[in-house]
């Protein structure tokens, strides 16, 4: 993707088959990407960038001000999250399967003792895994019904750059793994936002109010979720 400088700003710029210029600042670090449509020319995408360099600037301070948790290493008396509640790793080594208990405000790791911190970590990974596709289960029929859409498939997994995503033709989406660590409110202003898209495709004022009508507090879930705090190498939707 080719880069275009302005000023003390670099861009990625991608070129697409679309009707309107997007710019996007993105977490962890403000990287910006700019989806201009073919026609346009480079002096106009410039100028569009450079209205905007006041809003740019403040995504990259609000993402840089953004709490962050620090690495994770596995051990005793950590923190870690799930749906917005911090717990405190307790690690502990037995033989036997490998497996996780929640007590007043711990987290029991049960571990085998030469398990690696890489073996440790899938196994929060998977347990992460299950929740999330459980409470998924139980939200998504219901959504579907009050909004009149279907989705065909949908997936849970690691993201980069987004906290859910929609395959309009396809009918399927993905919802980032990294959501079973925030408060269940969250999840479930995601689930709505993706189904929504098989309604309106763009984040245009239609979109906008078929989430008033929908979900009518979705900016202040939104913003709960951009709140929380990020793993060190985490993002924001």
């Amino acid at each position: 993707m080719p880069k275009v400088e302005i000023g003390s700003i670099a861009m990625q710029l991608n070129r697409k088959a679309i009707k309107n210029l997007h710019i996007s600042v993105l977490p962890p670090d403000g990287r910006v990407r700019v989806s201009a449509p073919k026609f346009m020319t480079e002096t106009a995408i410039r100028m569009a960038v450079i209205s905007r360099i006041p809003w740019i600037k403040k995504q990259q301070s609000d993402f840089a001000k953004q709490p962050r948790q620090s690495d994770r290493e596995m051990v005793s008396g950590e923190c870690h999250y799930l749906w917005g509640r911090r717990y405190r790793l307790n690690l502990i080594k037995r033989s036997g399967k490998h497996e996780i208990k929640l007590d007043r405000g711990r987290l029991h790791l049960y571990v085998n003792t030469a398990t690696t911190f890489e073996n440790k970590a899938l196994v929060l990974s998977l347990h992460y895994r299950d929740v999330l596709k459980t409470r998924i289960a139980e939200l998504l029929p219901i959504w579907e019904d009050k909004i009149g859409v279907t989705a065909v498939d949908w997936r849970v997994k690691k993201m980069k750059t987004k906290w859910g995503s929609c395959n309009i033709q396809a009918k399927r989406i993905w919802l980032n793994l990294e959501l079973a660590k925030k408060p269940p409110e969250c999840l479930e202003y995601i689930l709505v936002h993706e189904l929504v898209h098989l309604l309106e495709r763009n984040h245009n004022e239609q979109f906008k109010a078929h989430m008033d009508r929908l979900l009518p507090d979705w900016r202040e879930r939104r913003d709960l979720l951009n709140r929380m705090p990020l793993a060190h190498n985490n993002w924001i939707y």
